[in-house]
């Protein structure tokens, strides 16, 4: 598989604290990375970075080998819509409609026709399992629906690569499942994932690549069937034990 994005040497610090120390990722077309790691370890701010939402100290990004670090205006808001981003948090318009959550963006960003917006969105609903919560408001669905609808709506940009941020972190347990059953779909449909998770499961079993990062510093890379079960690190074994055997 090529290249879809690369990551070369990216660095970040806020005033003293080195959050980046010279990350080096490859994603390919296609594939499922997973990032692990402690908390503080620098997983969410490489997602920031990507995206372009905080800007490198150093090194860069390549989005089909076109370095995407320095552009601004226009072009930047180009790269935004290929690359599209799932937060912790919902973000969605409590006052708007599930429906037309999803549908203005469409409308503002993309400059799509209402009629246009409206059919996609309904399709993406669709796909995550919303048809009947439409004309809901967010405050009326649970947790894991907010974020289904935050997934729909950043699917109707027409992303080329997705950028998932502990997705399920701030949901009840019994609400994770139907949010991970929507990135396994995405990945069967061959979607371009980049996800930050604590969801083992979901990094063991449907990742092309896991990364274990700790202190700015990517650790351990390599499939998840030799990093869950014979990784090549202490600090790797360290953190798993603590993770998978409470």
């Amino acid at each position: 598989m090529s290249p879809k994005l690369r990551i070369e040497g990216l660095q970040k610090r806020y005033g003293r604290l080195h959050v980046l120390r010279g990350v080096d990722l490859t994603v390919p077309a296609g594939a499922v990375i997973s990032v692990i790691g402690p908390s503080g370890s620098g997983k969410s701010t490489l997602l920031r970075c990507v995206n372009r939402l905080e800007e490198a100290d150093g090194g860069d990004i390549l989005l089909d080998g076109q370095s995407i670090r320095e552009l601004r205006g226009p072009a930047l808001d180009l790269v935004r819509r290929r690359i599209g981003m799932v937060f912790q948090q919902f973000n969605l318009f409590p006052h708007r409609t599930v429906l037309d959550n999803v549908v203005l963006a469409q409308q503002v960003v993309n400059r799509t026709g209402r009629d246009e917006a409206v059919a996609a969105a309904t399709d993406l609903l669709r796909q995550v399992g919303l048809t009947e919560k439409l004309d809901e408001y967010p405050g009326r669905l649970s947790g894991g629906q907010q974020q289904r609808v935050a997934i729909a709506r950043a699917l109707a940009m027409r992303p080329e690569v997705m950028l998932f941020d502990e997705v399920t972190s701030a949901l009840d347990p019994e609400l994770v499942t139907d949010v991970l059953d929507v990135m396994r779909e995405l990945a069967r449909q061959g979607m371009t994932m980049l996800v930050v998770t604590h969801e083992m499961s979901f990094a063991r079993d449907v990742s092309d690549e896991v990364l274990f990062m700790d202190g700015g510093v990517v650790v351990e890379r390599g499939d998840p069937a030799t990093v869950f079960t014979a990784p090549a690190q202490e600090r790797t074994a360290r953190f798993l034990d603590r993770i998978l055997n409470p």
